[in-house]
């Protein structure tokens, strides 16, 4: 394993050029908008899907849920293919599978149609897209805040698909169908396609690289049980404790077979090391409570307005410009505020913004009937969310070498698609148990959410002061001493 390594960090090409840098962040940026906004759209388009295809909110809740699951499950094995197939060849493969699942999604007679279309195609081909994005970002900027600023712009990019999906979608549902919005995503898919034709590949794949098969399907099982657990919450307290054991019962089995594979010398699918440092480990649980918050928080709005307001799709969409617009804020003032702070204290602070916004959207829906009083507590959420991203990303990202960038860019995308789909799941489960109960429902919902978005500022706050960063030299013989100590 370290022989590959070594030979892979020593076919590292040169840092591109600053043009070349801005013509791959584009590509880079449009594909993880239009995952982020593909686990959002849907949530406006609830109630014209459920009556087009003969379902219910708790359907449509499991397509969604379904969807950011397939993410997570298979987002660790897809970064591991980068290395043994070139993260350009993943990247353009995931957005080929990606696009035809948005074809089949907009075609489909049916949930089962829309499950294989949406959940299925859409989540394998993100699993295979997403970890090549921070890869490519992460190698071709090589200092803190250059690496800042791109972060800035794939995660804004993220954070604003996932903010302007209602609305788009919202907006397309209404004056055509929600099918277009499928269609919408494919073109954007074929775009991004063309654009990636110049992309460079600055680490030569290694088709000699051992995949382990088993610790991936282990790994998938047993998230896949620990979701699936989750949204039978509200309806069968026995099935929830048998999923939530079974799912705990296949992570621990897959933890075992890395520990054995490592020790019979055989690559893994996941290094144990990754899980050595403590900044990295303090950065997961922040990157998985803020979409968790973000994700649930958007769908117990939706879900809120249409059920029990009855507000229309364009109409909900509308009021999420405000989640939009916080969202675009905190994005575009990110590479002022990296130079600024550090980016603990950013996401510190982005926790405490987002907290604030469930607190309006608590306090100010309940005191009053009017839309208005959606807008503040959906821009303050939105705005501390946008804080967070960014940091919490490069946080992670920056504390393991270039040869380790392929596992931990799985699994950070991973942690943060199970954050989603939990946030999704819970929310909805608390919801769709209790429809008719209106604003007793959603007030229990939302406290959820936020109880683990404080434990989100929990582990911010032990994140330690930022290092100086290393002159290449430097960092150079660092990684060296540390892929020694590992072979050792």
């Amino acid at each position: 394993m370290a022989e590959n390594e070594q030979t892979a960090h020593q076919n590292v090409t040169s840092a591109p050029s600053g043009s070349a840098q801005r013509g791959m962040l584009i590509p880079l940026a449009l594909t993880q908008f239009v995952a982020s906004f593909a686990g959002s759209a849907m949530n406006v388009s609830i109630n014209s899907i459920s009556k087009d295809l003969h379902t219910d909110v708790h359907g449509v809740q499991t397509a969604i849920t379904l969807f950011l699951l397939c993410m997570a499950a298979l987002m660790i094995p897809g970064s591991k293919l980068t290395d043994i197939w070139g993260r350009k060849r993943c990247l353009i493969g995931g957005l080929s599978v990606y696009g035809a699942g948005a074809v089949i999604a907009a075609l489909a007679p049916g949930l089962a149609a829309l499950i294989v279309g949406y959940s299925a195609f859409e989540g394998v081909g993100s699993a295979l897209m997403i970890p090549p994005i921070y890869i490519l970002a992460t190698i071709a900027f090589s200092d803190v805040r250059s690496r800042a600023r791109a972060f800035g712009a794939i995660s804004g990019a993220g954070g604003i698909g996932a903010a302007m999906g209602p609305l788009l979608g919202g907006l397309i549902t209404t004056t055509i169908s929600w099918r277009a919005s499928f269609l919408l995503q494919a073109a954007i898919v074929a775009a991004i396609i063309f654009l990636t034709r110049r992309l460079t590949d600055p680490i030569a794949p290694d088709p000699t690289r051992r995949f382990d098969t088993v610790g991936g399907v282990l790994s998938a099982v047993g998230m896949f049980f620990v979701v699936i657990g989750i949204l039978q919450a509200g309806t069968n307290g026995l099935l929830l404790a048998v999923f939530l054991a079974l799912g705990a019962g296949f992570l621990l089995w897959f933890f075992l077979h890395v520990r054995s594979t490592e020790r019979g010398g055989k690559e893994p699918l996941l290094s144990l090391s990754l899980f050595r440092s403590r900044i990295s480990n303090l950065g997961l649980v922040t990157q998985n409570t803020q979409w968790l918050l973000m994700m649930g928080s958007m769908f117990t709005v939706s879900v809120f307005l249409q059920t029990v307001r009855h507000f229309s799709a364009i109409k909900t969409g509308v009021i999420f410009t405000a989640a939009t617009v916080g969202v675009l804020l905190a994005s575009v003032a990110q590479p002022r505020l990296a130079k600024q702070y550090e980016q603990r204290t950013l996401i510190r602070a982005g926790f405490v913004v987002a907290i604030a916004g469930v607190a309006l959207l608590l306090a100010l829906v309940k005191s009053s009937p009017h839309v208005w009083a959606f807008l503040p507590g959906l821009f303050v959420l939105g705005f501390g969310v946008g804080l967070m991203l960014t940091p919490s990303v490069n946080i992670v990202q920056s504390a393991f070498p270039e040869q380790k960038q392929g596992e931990i860019s799985g699994l950070s995308r991973s942690i943060s698609n199970l954050g989603s789909s939990l946030g999704t799941a819970m929310a909805g489960t608390i919801l769709v148990s209790d429809l008719v109960s209106g604003n007793r429902s959603y007030v229990l919902a939302m406290i959820v959410l936020a109880a683990f978005a404080l434990i989100g500022f929990a582990a911010a706050l032990f994140l330690p002061a930022e290092r100086q960063p290393k002159a290449p030299a430097e960092r150079a013989a660092t990684d060296a001493i540390e892929a020694a100590a590992e072979h050792a």
